[in-house]
């Protein structure tokens, strides 16, 4: 199995854990359900649920419109400097090892610290409303989120077709415990104790993914789990 695969997939995870995020998400499914945070979390009667699961849905096919869109930047990127590989590689490695620094709190440059939403003054109607604030909510910046996907398109960039295989991990390490908190709504407290630690955690581990693709390591640890990894369980 592709080590970037798994990386790529707890990513997202740690993006949607992000302090930037997390707390908002209650907040999130009511406004595209329109239905409010206290009857969500106390009025989870058949009805209610279902709209909340629906209404999520759209608002995740959103930001993976987006997603999938950096990506293929990304792809079209590593396909148009195929022969730079190398070099690729060394600058995103670099790239990565700067957003680590970023939410390790290291490295704290005021243009990344500012967070970039597209706001609507109203939600628009029915769930091609919420289809299009879910692209709203991924064409911005975040300062938890921006530099973890970045890393994620910059790893895109460096090699040609692995491109779909990383955004597709990212975007179900997001988008499937955004699903399931949609469905079990106001039990996730006791994540938002640890949010912070697991950012710190997901710093360390962009550095040293940096300093392997810096370095040409990363290509060769791949190989070596590959090798190691029954053929079943190998994407």
């Amino acid at each position: 199995m592709e080590l970037n695969i798994w990386v790529a997939f707890w990513a997202g995870l740690a993006s949607f854990i992000s302090p930037c995020c997390l707390p908002l998400y209650p907040s999130y499914i009511s406004y595209i359900t329109g239905i409010s945070v206290s009857n969500l979390k106390t009025k989870q009667n058949k009805e209610i649920r279902l709209k909340t699961m629906i209404h999520t849905l759209f608002f995740i096919l959103g930001f993976s419109v987006v997603y999938y869109t950096l990506g293929l930047s990304a792809g079209l990127l590593a396909e148009i400097f195929s022969g730079y590989d190398e070099l690729l590689s060394q600058i995103a490695g670099l790239l990565i090892i700067v957003m680590g620094l970023f939410l390790l709190g290291i490295f704290k440059p005021q243009l990344l610290m500012k967070e970039v939403k597209f706001k609507w003054a109203s939600k628009p109607a029915g769930y091609l409303g919420t289809f299009l604030i879910g692209i709203g909510f991924a064409a911005g910046w975040s300062p938890c989120v921006g530099p973890i996907l970045g890393s994620i398109v910059a790893l895109a960039a460096t090699e040609p077709g692995i491109w779909f295989e990383l955004i597709t991990a990212y975007t179900l390490g997001f988008a499937i415990p955004f699903f399931i908190m949609a469905f079990f709504i106001g039990s996730t407290k006791w994540v938002l104790k640890h949010t912070n630690s697991i950012m710190k955690i997901g710093g360390a581990m962009m550095i040293i993914i940096g300093i392997l693709l810096f370095t040409g390591q990363m290509t060769k640890i791949t190989i070596w789990l590959n090798s190691i990894t029954p053929s079943w369980l190998q994407f």
